[in-house]
């Protein structure tokens, strides 16, 4: 094609691979549908110990072996395997260290269950050892596309340590941001193995926070266009600590490169249609799968059965930032309604300890599932009614967009991505597909979920929203003509 692009998509987390979130699914979507279009599109992520060479055809590259990765006085090494991204042609690069990513977790030590100490090590040289293999390669980008706090040196490293070096002269950087409340944040020791004199460490340093290292402020001031992953949430961040969590300033100082933008859906994986995690298949002219799949929901969930008594279903970190301090404390309210709540998810213990007393309390209306399991949240999906999510900050959130398809109605608070996905529906102007309340209470949340009780009952109603929902189009196919246009931008 014409101005083909070549683009390198850099991430810590990739689905299948490794993933602890959202950053996984948008970094397997977005670079399959931008190669879709035409552009020449490479992914690099670091080679984890569960990731399987076997399961996923993972093969060494003669060229990327033993290549060196200058880390302040000293020059560590890393080997290279190459795969494809399932079902596409895209070519993904795994960075292997011994010592840093043969471990069992991504982030945190399963056994400790904190961060390990040595995380900014980690990823510094991830993001280096991202650059180093470029020039091995002898493939130039025309963008780098970085994510998180974890890549956020790669723009950094643009501007000081490689701003000389005449392979990347031509290459621009994107940073986007999934998440400000996660920055990379280290003491001041980290500087030498990162490549910065401590000289050069002051207030005028993009690195420097409180006499502290926080990487994504360095990518935030050296990243040539930042976006985030919805307009909202684009605006929100550079108003309050609250949600710019201490950046808000910097963020206000690149405004102007500051784009943004929804993420899409993978429609081929959330699908009533063809979703093979589910026991009854069903489309937007025809539902009537959907009561089965509830059958079979509640089944699983060790709840009694009627069509009548609408579930609500929440697929979600356990955590205050999605709101599950309010769900607590709404929780005896919520159990005087006619309804039965399926909550599936880890996180926070004094919140699951709060939730585990109310399922034993409650035995026939909430079920807890304290897990992670992708089958049971398609599972979710189909057969609840209504999803609730009430997060404190959404910076976008992929659950309310997929319940759309599965004709379950989104009950939201108006935040992030939440505020610009779901539409709140009203009588007068029979528009909308969600019900969404503002303020970041029980009370509000309560009266969000007695409003939407109300249409349950209205057959006719109701029938005509759950059609509407299902009829929402937020797949990749719309939203990667955004991208392309911001990488455009950049050249």
């Amino acid at each position: 094609m014409e101005n083909q692009l070549k683009i390198l998509y850099v991430s810590s987390e990739l689905t299948p691979f490794a993933r602890t979130g959202g950053l996984g699914d948008v970094s397997a979507s977005l670079p399959k549908y931008v190669k879709d279009s035409g552009h020449d599109v490479r992914v690099i992520m670091p080679k984890y110990k569960f990731i399987s060479d076997r399961k996923y055809i993972l093969r060494d590259v003669i060229r990327l072996r033993d290549i060196e990765v200058p880390m302040g006085d000293h020059v560590l090494s890393t080997n290279v395997k190459s795969a494809f991204l399932p079902n596409s042609k895209v070519q993904v690069y795994f960075v292997y260290h011994e010592d840093y990513f043969q471990r069992e977790g991504i982030y945190v030590d399963p056994k400790t269950t904190k961060d390990y100490p040595d995380n900014g090590e980690r990823f510094a040289f991830f993001s280096k050892s991202a650059l180093e293999i470029l020039k091995t390669l002898h493939w130039q980008p025309d963008i780098i596309h970085c994510n998180d706090w974890q890549t956020a040196l790669i723009p950094y490293y643009l501007k000081t340590i490689y701003a000389e070096d005449p392979f990347f002269e031509n290459t621009h950087s994107l940073l986007t941001l999934h998440n400000l409340a996660f920055q990379g944040i280290f003491e001041k020791k980290i500087l030498p193995f990162i490549g910065i004199d401590e000289k050069n460490f002051d207030k005028k340093n993009p690195l420097e926070f409180w006499g502290k290292v926080n990487y994504l402020k360095a990518g935030i001031l050296s990243a040539d266009l930042l976006s985030t992953v919805s307009k909202t949430y684009a605006k929100e961040i550079q108003k309050s600590d609250e949600f710019g969590f201490g950046l808000q300033d910097y963020l206000r100082k690149r405004k102007k490169q500051l784009y943004g933008i929804v993420n899409g859906v993978d429609y081929n994986e959330w699908n009533p249609e063809t979703d093979k995690f589910i026991p009854e298949k069903y489309s937007p002219s025809d539902t009537s799968g959907k009561v089965k799949n509830k059958k079979a929901l509640l089944e699983k969930a060790n709840l009694p059965f009627s069509e009548d008594i609408p579930v609500l279903g929440i697929i979600s970190r356990i955590t205050e930032q999605k709101g599950f301090d309010l769900i607590c404390d709404a929780l005896d309210d919520l159990m005087k309604l006619k309804i039965q709540l399926v909550i599936l998810g880890v996180g926070d213990k004094k919140i699951e300890n709060c939730l585990e007393r109310a399922a034993k309390k409650h035995k026939t209306k909430l079920a807890l599932f304290l897990e992670f399991n992708n089958p049971l949240s398609h599972l979710i999906e189909a057969g609840s009614d209504f999803f609730l999510m009430p997060s404190r900050f959404e910076p976008c959130g992929l659950n309310q967009i997929y319940s759309l398809k599965y004709g379950t109605i989104p009950i939201v608070r108006e935040t992030g991505g939440l505020a610009d996905t779901i539409k709140d529906f009203s009588e007068e102007s029979k528009r909308g597909y969600g019900f969404v309340f503002q303020e970041p209470s029980p009370k509000a949340l309560l009266a969000a979920v007695k409003r939407a009780l109300g249409y349950f009952q209205d057959e006719d109603t109701w029938k005509k929203l759950v059609q509407r929902a299902m009829k929402q189009d937020f797949s990749w196919e719309k939203v990667v003509p955004y991208y392309i246009n911001l990488y455009e931008k950049l050249l």
